[in-house]
């Protein structure tokens, strides 16, 4: 009988030292991360949308920002480009995929043919792809693009300019 209580004694302090060891597991997992935002959905009339110089872009192009941001990307946004705009040899910063939605779109690599995109044609430029890109004169372009990173134009052979460098006034 001795025997049985001394066992059924140290099966209490077994059970009892593997739940004290439980809770303590228990308090030491990592906390699971917040629930993101619910996301909601956005709706943009074409007649409320804000069309306005689009960073990166050359000042004849406007644009809407759809999601994220152009100057550091991921970036979606709707660009307009006037009847007759023609960009020089120019690569970008990020690759960019994009599909007209009205007008004829134009873009030309270095030293190949131009391709022309009518409504609905796609696009993807890669981020060195050297080309030139125009809007037909008979009508202004517009163009949903998406990049990954942030939007600009390069344009082949121009030089940046140099940093100014701060005069200090002259001492007296």
């Amino acid at each position: 009988m001795v025997r049985k209580s001394i066992l059924a004694i140290l099966g209490v302090f077994l059970a009892a030292s593997l739940l004290a060891q439980g809770t303590a597991t228990e308090k030491e997992k990592p906390k699971a991360s917040p629930k993101p935002a619910a996301r909601k959905a956005v709706f943009m009339p074409a007649g409320d949308m804000k069309w306005e110089a689009t960073p990166g872009a050359p000042p004849d192009v406007k644009g809407v920002t759809l999601w994220g941001d152009p100057t550091k990307g991921p970036y979606g946004g709707i660009q307009k480009f006037p009847a007759g705009f023609s960009a020089p040899l120019h690569t970008h910063s990020s690759d960019i995929k994009a599909v007209v939605i009205s007008g004829t779109f134009v873009v030309g690599p270095e030293g190949g043919p131009e391709n022309r995109l009518g409504p609905g044609s796609y696009e993807f430029i890669p981020n060195t792809y050297k080309h030139t890109t125009k809007c037909d004169t008979g009508s202004e372009c517009v163009v949903l693009v998406q990049t990954q990173g942030k939007f600009d134009v390069k344009i082949i052979g121009e030089k940046k300019e140099p940093a100014k460098e701060k005069k200090e006034p002259a001492k007296k």
